[in-house]
């Protein structure tokens, strides 16, 4: 079949390479504008541009989805079917364009973990199991009729990223089968369940990355593989003042550290001291207190600093200047 296909990040390119594989003619890809990244605000493609480019495939790269001439464009390449891979929101006056629909694939099983982040959240939930859904879209988000799911189990040491690589894989596999299902016309769509509960996944903000030490080293495990190694998951170093001698007041010149977590271990020891108090073992351990069991730092990035294990870290961090607890 003739395929537009619109997606922005790596996940969506393993999707579009299967379409490729699959003998379909993608007529152009649809990303967003190329961004200033890095110290040189130099333009950054994304992961999709830079396929496509390699690929020799048309790119449109519209700032507005409802752009007239974007959209006079999309129907001049007469696609028979859009398909949609961690991309923006379209109107109704895009997703209408192709006679056999424009179909979306989701790294979750809808309808739960609608959303911008669902691969994370389903982790920080404590999720045994997630997958992959395909799905028409409507006029709202991830809510349209369902055309295939496939389940993904999380393992506990599954992170975001090991998580978001077993999911992109089992993406391109419904999507090449979503697109033999409306090839042969052995389609059957059905509207999404009602549920009483329903889980979000929302984008994630800094709030959401910040250690709670009073909650349970369960709940924080699980929020640091969530988000490891993207956006990762942070707690405060809090600086010891110094005092001036000439005025007896404290001189806190000395500046909050951040510390990112990317990887922890729960320890079988409950924790005898406050939530966030964290102690130094044989010089090889970096233990934190948390509502319950302890948990153990194993890699970790202070802010300005390559990432290392704790052993490398704590060869020089200076505890000394830095109160005992983590905040």
């Amino acid at each position: 079949m003739r395929v537009v296909f619109m997606g922005t990040p790596e996940f969506a390119v393993a999707t579009l390479d299967r379409i490729i594989a699959e003998g379909h003619d993608v007529a152009a890809v649809v990303t967003t504008p190329d961004k200033p990244a890095g110290r040189g605000q130099k333009l950054k493609f994304s992961d999709v541009k830079q396929y496509a480019l390699e690929h020799h495939l048309p790119v449109l790269q519209p700032d507005r989805l409802r752009d007239e001439t974007f959209v006079d464009q999309l129907r001049a390449l007469q696609a028979d079917v859009f398909v949609v891979v961690a991309f923006r929101m379209l109107p109704k006056a895009v997703y209408t364009i192709p006679p056999k629909g424009t179909f979306n694939v989701h790294a979750s099983l809808l309808p739960q973990y609608r959303g911008a982040a669902p691969i994370q959240w389903a982790i920080i939930n404590g999720e045994k199991t997630t997958g992959v859904t395909t799905f028409f879209l409507d006029e709202h988000t991830d809510t349209g009729a369902i055309i295939r799911q496939t389940e993904v189990e999380i393992t506990t040491d599954d992170t975001g990223g090991t998580l978001h690589d077993k999911l992109m894989e089992a993406g391109a596999d419904i999507a090449a089968q979503t697109l033999r299902d409306i090839e042969t016309g052995d389609l059957h769509p059905v509207p999404q369940p009602s549920v009483l509960e329903l889980k979000p996944a929302p984008k994630i903000f800094k709030e959401d990355m910040l250690l709670h030490w009073d909650d349970t080293a369960e709940h924080l495990y699980n929020k640091i593989r969530g988000l490891s190694p993207y956006p990762g998951a942070f707690t405060r170093l809090h600086p010891i003042g110094e005092t001036d001698t000439s005025s007896g007041h404290e001189n806190n010149s000395a500046r909050e550290v951040i510390l990112k977590v990317f990887k922890a271990s729960i320890s079988d020891t409950q924790s005898a001291s406050k939530p966030g108090t964290m102690r130094v073992e044989n010089s090889k351990k970096l233990i934190i207190s948390t509502k319950n069991s302890e948990i153990s730092l194993e890699n970790v990035q202070i802010e300005g600093k390559k990432r290392m294990n704790i052993e490398d870290f704590l060869a020089g961090f200076r505890k000394e200047n830095y109160t005992n607890t983590l905040f």
